[in-house]
This record gives C-alpha cells, structure tokens and sequence, in this order.
C-alpha cells in the first residue's frame, strides 16, 4: 500500500488537532523553561521548578489514571486526534520521560547556583559544622523522630497502604548481635516539612529523608543500615459521581476518603535503590497496572517550593502590591454607589481583591440589603468571602450559597465551608449531580426607596483571595437591571432547576454557550463574504473543543484573521494551508498566570474597534465547560469597561514580546525574540492604573496607547 501523501492526511481527523494530554505536557515544558529563564530572579525561577513538579503530580493522578481506567476496563474510545488510550499513555510515558529528565537537569543547574549565593541543599553525608550537627541531631531527636513510625517488611507485617504522594524509605539492615538481616520501611508523614533548615548562614536546607538516613543509627540503635531506598508513588485521585446516589454530601464524604486509597497509578523510585528492594516494591503493585520509573536526583520535584520561602528578597520579584479601585474610594468606599453610577471592572492582580470583599462585606452590614447570592466553586481555606456571607446571615439576610462539591481537590474544604455557613442560617445548595456550577457569580439585592436594586459581580476566576494574588482575571461589577434579572434566572436555573427563558444578556452553558460563539463565527464569516474585515481575538486556559475548532478554521478558509491567546492546552492546530492558515496562537507564561478569558468578535471592522463585541467568561473552550458545566458569557457594553478589555487587556497579551511563545502546525512552541522594543504586559499593568477604576483624580493622566505590531 501506498503511504499516505502528509498533505492530505492533514484533512483526516488525526491531522487536524493536537493531541490533549501531549499539548498539556508541551505547557507543564514552557513552566519548567522559565526555571531556566534569567530574567527571573534565582528563587522565582526555584518556584517554576516546583510548580512544573506539581503540575506533572496532578497530570498523573487525574488524566493519566482516567486513561489507565479506560485501557483496563477495555473502553474503546479514541482521542479527537485518533488516538486509543493504549497509544496516548505510551506517549505521556515517552513525553514524560523526557520532562522529568529535564526537570532534574534544571535542578542541578539551580542547587549549583543557589550554593553560590548562600543557600545550600546538602545531603545525609554532607559535612556539617559542630554547632550545626548538634542542633540537627536534637531537632531530629525531638521534632522528626518521635513521628517516624519504622515497620518491619516480613511475613507477619504486610506492606502498608502508603497514601497518594506518599514518600517513604525501605532500610536493608543487619542486626549487629547476630548479623540476621531484616528490612523495614519508614513512612515519612506528609505533616512533616519536606526540608529542614539548619540555623545560620549560609543558610542550609537538609531533605527530611536525608536527615532520617543521616541519623538511622538513633532510629535503629544496635543494626547496621546495609542500603537504603527512596521511593514515592501517585495515586488514581479522581471522584466518580454515582448517577444514583441518593446524597450528594455523603457520597462526597465517603468520596473523600477512598480517594486517599485509589488505585497507584506511578512509583517514583531512587536509581540507586537495591535490586531486592526494587523486586518487593514491584510486587506490593501487582494488580495495580503501575508505572514504575526510576529517578536519577531529587524525587518530589514539586516539594523544592519549601526553599522558595528563605528570606531573600533579593532573589525574589519585588513585591507588588494591588491598587484599590480609585473611582470606589472617591465615592467613600461606597461600592454600591460607585457601580449605581457606571459599570466597574476590575483586573486582578493588579487591583486588588480586596474591593470583591469589601463589596460582599458592605452587603453584609448594610440595612438595606435584603438578600444575597453567591456561587463558590473555590473560596480557599481562609475565605473572607465565607465570613462576610455569615456575617449577612446572622445580621438576619437572606442568603443563598451555591457550593460546588466537584471542586477537584478542594471537595473536602467546600464541604467544611458548606457545613458552616448552614450553621449561621445560608441557605447552602449543591446544584446539579452531573454538572458542575463553575460560573463565578455575585447577586446583592438591595432597597432604595420604594423598590429594590440589584448590584452583580460577574468574575472569570474564583473567589480565592490567594489565587487572586497571582492569577490575572476579571470582576465586572454592574447594577444593570438586564443583567440583575438574567444573574436571578441563572440563581433559579441552579437553585430549583427552572430553566432561563428569555435572556437579555448572558449566555449560559450548558444551554447555548457554544452555539452563541460557533455563531458568532458565522458572522464574521458573513462579513468577509459580504466584503469586509472579518476578526476574532480571544483569550484562555485551554482550547479543546472540536465543534469550535472546526468552525473556527471553517472561518480560517473564508478569510477571518484569528488571534488566539491559549495559555495551556491547544488541540487547535495553526498555521495549516487550506485549513488554518488565518489562525495564529500564542501562550503567554510569566510572573502571573493569565487565567482570564475574553473573546472578542470584530463585527465587520479591524480589530480593535469601538464596535467590536467583546465578552467576558468564566468557561474555557473545552466540551466540559460547554456540555457538563454552568457557565457564563456576559458581554462588555459600557464604553470605558470596553476599552480598557479589548484595548488594554487583549492588546497587551497579543504584542507581549517577552513572555510569549507562539505555536506552529507542527505542534512546537517557540519563545518570541523580544527584539528592540521588548513588551512585558505583566509589567505595564503593574505600572499603569486601570481605566475604568481610575476615578476622576487620574482622568487627566495619560494612559499609554498600545499598538499591535505590524498592523493600522
């Protein structure tokens, strides 16, 4: 048989978008890049590190353990790019491979150079000063010690369970009394700092498995340590949804729990470990279908963000902190009055999340507020969030709390937020079984006068206050009455199931959310046709969903111009004659991490233009967001909001030079040359107030104009 022409066989399913789990594996690589990025200061780049070790822990416990579930229940079902799970997980295990590698090769790059500007990482056998040893000894005597729980390895005790991240250490002894061998396991507890810092300068960083080696002598008086092992594995972390559970909450709980003993999906284990050990491990995962792949370095990489915490300044970003909103703190603090008066939106983190409290917080001790609604998909552990909507409840409000229990790995956490806030009286609801409640949406009603006001926050990220610190998103904040009535409907939609008839301004998922923007394309296709610029720029965290792919290079062949800004995965393949050849995409990876999405359609002119329809969302371009979620589309129509997204936000992230990677049909991504005139948008935004919250104080001070490179 004749091989199939390249060309061509870029028209069939497999060549026309990127694998998932491969383009996700591609963006974990740009993180782990910026560790080696000079132009971050040394523990900024330690940081990226460890986040590229986190990342890849979270990619194994949830997408790799689905394929591993599908290839070991014989699920025949391909990838969009034609791909079986057999032939994915080969893949991710070849990709991954090679990324652990790199990630290793980063660390001795960044432990040598930490060494040379006074943090040290050293090892069990590393010489120590008199002063240092002793107080190692007496902290590991008092503070490690009394924790460790060593258990022999032998016919009368089974191999334990060791939890998800587990790390432990398997000892070859020997007894000195009568040279018997006998081998134990020590399990290091996940309540136990992964580094120890010994007291002093330069200041010294002891893994805690290298401190136990160190000291085995006090934890096992009167043997010989023959050999030692590290090892750690990764567990299946997923919680199905039982379609016939009868309680949500219990099943969750109970959810929870097995999770904590889900099937191993990988074992991490020391290069140097022994043969036998190797031998034993491997068969305590018998029945597991487990990856065991040996590490030559540092196994944890994702556990290097304890250094990152020394106190040194001068090897982190300079501090920044938010601005408060101007035009609120003109009106006294007043949020209602500053949102009565004309639409506010907000850009996090530069602008604090401080105003979404202080709005909530204000409806809380406000008299005239009769009731709120909120949605809380993640609110964090330390929520003000959740303070000031018992604090409504208490001061006798009506308050109704949409809590998503399918928050991976923030379930456990919810359910402690839904418990208290039923305790002060919210009325506290889980929404739907089989979707989650994604959109981030706040409701105030209020009374003025005679009738009732409602003031709405619209937000594409959660209502964190950590995450707010370094994820850029938007909180439109408006008291229109279409909106007001459109937010109730979603409330009621999630709430008592009555679903929206008649909506003025949003655009809901799973009802419509993407046919709106698939027609939305067609409009611009219908420009082109009918003569003139068809353009579409939007902005997200992943592009995954083939319906919208397909339209959009259906709209690539009529001739619309498509930017995209797609920060993580993007199956959506650029560049292709004939099928993409319009469409261009960047990711942008730096000091924040861009988590806004924005779509913004051109309406028959150039882009940008005062006329083009520009929309804020909480959902991504995936078939989750559009087939198993509540989510929302709110379009931007007040002028001063309009500019500051489509001229600032989005122009900003598509003329960044020193961030951004752009994306070719191949599937590689390589960094831009900043050239001449390189552009950070993180670092404009940083220095530049916003418009729409300058307030009439900053009105006469001038905004720098962006302009797209090599465009009128």
């Amino acid at each position: 048989m004749a091989e199939a022409d390249p060309a061509t066989s870029l028209t069939l399913p497999m060549g026309r978008y990127f694998n998932r789990e491969l383009s996700w594996l591609a963006f974990n690589q740009r993180v782990l890049e910026e560790a080696m990025n000079r132009a971050h200061p040394l523990l900024e780049r330690l940081r990226f590190l460890s986040i590229s070790g986190a990342n890849l822990d979270e990619f194994f416990s949830v997408r790799v353990a689905g394929l591993k579930g599908q290839q070991l229940q014989d699920v025949d079902m391909c990838s969009a790019d034609g791909l079986t799970a057999g032939q994915q997980l080969a893949a991710i295990a070849a990709e991954t491979d090679r990324l652990m590698l790199a990630q290793q090769k980063v660390w001795g790059v960044v432990h040598g150079e930490l060494a040379q500007v006074g943090i040290e990482v050293v090892g069990p056998t590393s010489p120590i000063d008199p002063l240092g040893e002793a107080w190692l000894r007496d902290h590991f005597l008092n503070q490690i010690f009394p924790i460790l729980t060593p258990q022999a390895l032998d016919p009368a005790h089974p191999f334990p369970f060791i939890p998800n991240e587990g790390l432990s250490i398997v000892f070859d002894l020997q007894r000195l009394s009568d040279k018997q061998p006998i081998r134990e396991l020590v399990m290091i507890p996940a309540s136990l700092a992964r580094f120890v810092r010994i007291p002093g300068e330069p200041a010294r960083y002891m893994a805690l498995e290298a401190v136990i080696r160190r000291f085995s002598g006090d934890l096992f008086p009167g043997y010989m340590v023959r050999n030692s092992g590290v090892f750690r594995i990764i567990r299946d972390s997923d919680i199905e949804i039982e379609e016939e559970a009868e309680d949500l909450v219990r099943h969750y709980r109970s959810a929870i729990k097995r999770r904590r003993r889900g099937r191993v999906i990988r074992m991490e284990i020391e290069e140097r470990i022994p043969e036998p050990v190797e031998e034993m491990l491997q068969d305590m995962l018998q029945g597991h279908e487990a990856v065991v792949v040996e590490v030559e370095g540092f196994i944890g990489i994702g556990d290097l963000s304890g250094i990152v915490d020394e106190d040194r300044p001068d090897l982190k970003f300079e501090p920044y902190v938010p601005r408060f909103p101007e035009r609120i703190r003109e009106y006294g603090g007043d949020c209602f009055a500053a949102i009565r008066a004309k639409d506010i939106v907000v850009h996090h983190p530069y602008e604090a999340f401080d105003v979404v409290v202080a709005f909530l917080k204000q409806a809380a001790v406000d008299p005239d507020v009769v009731a709120i609604k909120q949605t809380l998909y993640r609110a964090g552990k330390q929520s003000a969030i959740i303070r000031a909507l018992i604090d409504a409840a208490e001061a006798g409000k009506s308050v109704t709390a949409v809590v998503e229990l399918k928050a991976r790995f923030d379930e456990e956490q919810n359910l402690m937020w839904a418990d208290a806030l039923e305790r002060a009286g919210v009325q506290v609801v889980y929404g739907f079984i089989d979707w989650k409640t994604h959109a981030k949406v706040s409701m105030v009603i209020r009374r003025e006068g005679d009738q009732f006001r409602s003031y709405c926050h619209f937000g594409t990220g959660n209502y964190h206050p950590v995450t707010a610190r370094i994820y850029t998103d938007l909180s439109f904040f408006t008291a229109d009455p279409a909106y007001s009535r459109d937010a109730a409907a979603l409330f009621n939609y999630i709430t008592g199931y009555v679903e929206p008839q008649g909506l003025e301004k949003l655009v809901m998922s799973p009802r419509s959310l993407r046919d709106h923007l698939c027609a939305m394309v067609d409009k611009e296709i219908d420009h082109v046709r009918a003569g003139r610029p068809g353009t579409i720029w939007a902005k997200m965290n992943s592009l995954v969903d083939p319906a919208l792919i397909e339209k959009l290079y259906a709209a690539s062949n009529a001739g619309v111009q498509i930017d995209l800004i797609v920060r993580g995965i993007c199956c959506l393949r650029p560049g292709v004659p004939g099928m993409s050849e319009n469409i261009r995409v960047k990711s942008v990876v730096g000091r924040f991490l861009e988590h806004s999405r924005i779509a913004v359609f051109g309406n028959g002119k150039a882009l940008p233009n005062n006329g083009a329809k520009v929309y804020i969302s909480s959902a991504d371009w995936m078939p989750r967001n559009f087939d198993r979620r509540v989510e929302f589309l709110a379009p931007i129509e007040n002028p001063t909001v309009h500019d500051q997204i489509l001229d600032q936000v989005m122009v900003a992230n598509l003329i960044d030079s020193e961030q951004s990677w752009t994306l070719d049909s191949t599937g590689h991504y390589t960094r831009l040359d900043p050239g001449d005139k390189p552009f950070n948008l993180h670092r404009y935004f940083m220095t530049n107030p916003s418009l729409s919250g300058r307030g009439a104080a900053l009105d006469n001070e001038a905004v720098p104009t962006l302009r797209l490179r090599g465009r009128a």
